[in-house]
């Protein structure tokens, strides 16, 4: 690809598994895959391989049985150990040129792209994502990089300045420094990819701490970034324990920034930490933290019922509903409620539930028991403040962790389940009174990451837009589903810093401006 033009970013299509073709492929990936599970992996430090006294076993949430991979466990001083080492690379790193940073994320790209089914393949078994959830998450991946690639290349021309006469200009986007990257496990490579190669690409060295839901993925994801030959110590692999782990990556001194995603208490924590100058810390840390939210739909009296139905179903349980743009809320103004939710319980019935690998069930299991026991005592709690469970609620945990897609109508605006982040297949129904008040229960909790509004009103959609206060709102349309370039990705308030993942601001994030003004005649 050296050499040649590049060529517009385009979003890198979803796999149609309706043809027998794709699906057959699909089927090689998971036996595959499924051929090398079970497999040791250890802590990356510059290139060196690392045994340590701690190990985490990676199991598959369908089935606890089946060993995903086993990890040996980075404590505080290989985190520490991890920084300086990359703080050194970042020396060399930071002069090679943006045209050459770029192309390794374009050669990952092209054979993460080969390799797919591969890639998602290993998000069915550890994570428990369906085959197009994966697919997607896997499109998503060789989306940032292709767009992160080419966004680099754009920030590293000239940018428009105003001429003075008898001066030359030039305003320059360098690196910051290492970087500690902290991705979910909910979107264990479309994030991870995200966050990683945007940090990179701009000319910064990564310490990576995977979530211990999903190391598998990651360090799929870091062997494929040695095969393109990235330089040793650019991208380090530090498996381990997010309390004591994570605080070490965030306070040490050499630390620049953290990119963050997860939970509101963890990224709180991290931007508190963060912010506490250490002996020896030249600059501010720059915290990048998306941290969840609390979703709503709003269905309006003048919606398509049928689409609206549709839209919040997926929304709502599309991978378990287990991801920060999920609907959590349907907010149905009161005079259509009874016909939406006829409508919402006839297609719910269609939701399979089971192993993923079966790519029959539209739901998989959640990540864990212990997400599983949060999520059955939020729907105990929803019943003692009045709600009525209409649809699911039950779990089976017999062999993984499954829970039934769970409907709750009749949710006050201010009951817990309508406030708190669940983070699974739990749906809250709200009555409105009209279009006004669903504006208003819309706006009346702490998050503001997605939303989305079913209306054939011109007027009441033009509101929405205006009073609406979330980062990614989307009109007659579900609100899950961000695509790179199109939907740049990232909320108010409580959601985080609004980073917009995806868009033209991000690579913002991992640079600085210099600027430099000569004197000429």
């Amino acid at each position: 690809m050296a050499g040649k033009k590049i060529s517009a970013f385009k979003n890198e299509p979803l796999t149609d598994f309706s043809k027998s073709a794709n699906k057959k492929a699909f089927e090689k990936a998971l036996k595959k895959v499924e051929s090398e599970l079970g497999k040791e992996y250890f802590v990356i430090i510059d290139g060196d391989r690392i045994r340590t006294n701690q190990t985490l076993r990676s199991l598959n949430p369908s089935n606890r049985e089946q060993v995903i991979g086993t990890f040996y466990q980075a404590n505080e001083e290989y985190a520490n150990k991890a920084i300086e080492l990359a703080h050194e690379k970042f020396l060399k790193w930071r002069t090679v040129t943006p045209e050459k940073r770029a192309q390794y994320l374009f050669k990952a790209a092209a054979i993460m792209r080969k390799r797919k089914h591969e890639f998602s393949a290993w998000m069915v078994y550890e994570v428990g994502k369906s085959w197009v959830e994966a697919d997607a998450d896997t499109a998503e991946a060789i989306d940032f990089m292709e767009f992160y690639g080419r966004e680099m290349l754009r920030y590293a021309g000239d940018q428009p300045l105003v001429k003075l006469p008898a001066e030359k200009n030039r305003l320059l986007y360098i690196p910051l420094g290492v970087g500690a990257v902290i991705p979910p496990w909910n979107f264990p490579l479309a994030i991870l990819v995200g966050m990683t190669t945007a940090a990179i690409v701009a000319g910064n060295t990564v310490v990576l701490k995977p979530s211990s839901d999903s190391p598998s993925i990651a360090i799929k994801f870091f062997e494929l970034m040695e095969e393109v030959g990235l330089p040793k110590g650019v991208l380090n692999f530090v498996p381990g324990p997010g309390s004591g782990m994570g605080d070490a990556l965030t306070k040490h001194p050499l630390t620049r920034f953290i990119a963050f995603t997860g939970s509101k208490s963890v990224g709180l924590h991290i931007n508190k930490a963060a912010a506490e100058t250490q002996t020896g810390q030249l600059w501010i840390k720059r915290v990048v933290a998306e941290m969840g939210g609390k979703d709503s739909i709003i269905v309006d009296n003048e919606a398509d019922l049928d689409k609206a139905a549709e839209g919040v179903l997926y929304s709502a349980f599309g991978f378990q509903g287990q991801k920060c743009s999920a609907c959590s809320r349907a907010i149905v103004v009161e005079s259509v409620h009874q016909k939406f939710m006829s409508k919402l319980l006839d297609k719910a019935k269609t939701l399979t539930v089971g192993n993923p690998v079966d790519p029959k069930n539209y739901m998989g299991p959640v990540i864990n028991d212990k997400a599983l026991g949060s999520m059955m005592w939020y729907i105990d709690k929803a019943k003692q403040e009045g709600g009525e469970i209409v649809f699911g609620g039950t779990k089976d945990d017999t062999v993984g962790s499954f829970l039934t897609p769970t409907i709750v109508d009749n949710v006050k605006p201010k009951d817990t389940i309508s406030q708190e982040e669940i983070f699974g297949p739990v749906l809250a129904v709200i009555k409105a009174k009209n279009y006004d008040e669903a504006l208003e229960i819309a706006n009346n909790t702490e998050y503001g990451l997605t939303g989305a509004v079913y209306s054939k009103n011109k007027n009441k959609i033009e509101r929405a837009k205006a009073e609406f206060h979330v980062g990614n709102l989307y009109l007659n349309r579900k609100c899950t589903g961000a695509m790179v370039g199109a939907h740049p990705f990232g909320g108010f308030n409580m959601s985080g810093t609004d980073s917009k993942a995806g868009g033209r601001d991000y690579l913002m994030l991992f640079t600085q401006a210099k600027v430099w003004s000569e004197k000429v005649k």
